[in-house]
């Protein structure tokens, strides 16, 4: 029964509220593991029969086994998600996650790129990128996430006919399916340009924006690798990934007096809440301009 209701919810997930398929997989993995530790442990499978005890015996074992707190929440929010549709669909009566409380994580500030490493990866003749078609789109993916705070699966998931060169604006479907326009800068629409020429040149034709070598789809672990390669290069930060790029993106954007909910918008938050992360890092940011220039300090 327990597999049934969740072959139900990822297909509600899916036609009904049109979430991402990263989203949708991220729900999959969650609910099976939960699944196979409740039959495991209590030889049940029917969602009726979970009661908060046996939820919080899962969230030890995910302890024990060092999983992390924010990973844990993450877990739990799905499991919440679950039960409020089984709820809707009156599978179960009660629900025992109102009796779980989550465990407690640490606040992390978002790691980010000093705006002169970023400077030095993009504008400096020491970083080289090559003139073949890998180069330019290497070198177009480094400068579109950081021009416009996109995830890497909505990198992924551009289109050529995404891109408006005539209102010089980016077409971007964000979680949820939720489009956003972006404005494309002129560095950005430089680039843009010489890696369509270069795709041309190479025979691509794929509707997909950014291809592999050989014209097939891009996929995460190769955007991970292209971007973690070339951050290696200017920044000893120990993560290196596009997200960090996103983080950037938007430091660097408060750091110059961007208004937040303006921020909020290009990052495609659904919430303000989500933004304001970023303000600690322009706090601390003031904090130590403070300390290094102030006479008194």
């Amino acid at each position: 029964m327990m597999e049934e209701s969740i072959t139900s919810f990822i297909q509600y997930l899916t036609f009904e509220k049109h979430f991402s398929i990263h989203t949708i997989s991220a729900y999959r993995v969650d609910l099976t593991q939960f699944s196979k530790y409740i039959q495991l442990q209590y030889e049940t499978n029917h969602p009726r029969f979970i009661n908060h005890q046996m939820i919080r015996s899962w969230l030890v074992q995910l302890m024990h086994d060092k999983v992390t707190a924010r990973s844990i929440n993450r877990k739990l929010s799905s499991l919440k998600s679950f039960y409020r549709f089984l709820m809707k669909e009156k599978v179960v009566s009660s629900n025992p996650l109102s009796k779980v409380q989550p465990p407690k994580t640490s606040k992390r500030l978002p790691v980010f790129v000093e705006e002169q490493h970023m400077n030095r990866l993009l504008d400096y003749e020491d970083i080289a990128f090559g003139d073949d078609f890998a180069g330019k789109r290497n070198k177009l993916i480094l400068i579109l996430f950081y021009s416009t705070g996109i995830r890497l699966s909505e990198l992924i998931g551009l289109k050529t006919a995404d891109i408006d060169f005539a209102r010089d604006t980016l077409k971007v479907l964000g979680k949820r399916n939720k489009e956003r326009i972006m404005p494309i800068t002129a560095e950005l629409k430089e680039e843009l340009i010489l890696y369509l020429q270069s795709r041309t040149d190479q025979g691509i034709q794929h509707q997909q924006l950014f291809t592999t070598d050989t014209g097939q789809m891009m996929y995460p672990k190769l955007v991970y690798n292209i971007v973690k390669k070339y951050l290696s290069l200017v920044t000893s930060i120990e993560k290196r990934s596009p997200h960090v790029l996103r983080h950037t993106f938007a430091t660097h954007l408060l750091n110059k007096g961007a208004d937040l909910n303006a921020i909020k918008e290009l990052l495609g938050h659904a919430n303000l809440a989500a933004t304001q992360v970023y303000t600690h890092n322009s706090i601390e940011r003031l904090k130590n301009i403070y300390k290094n220039k102030h006479p008194r300090a």
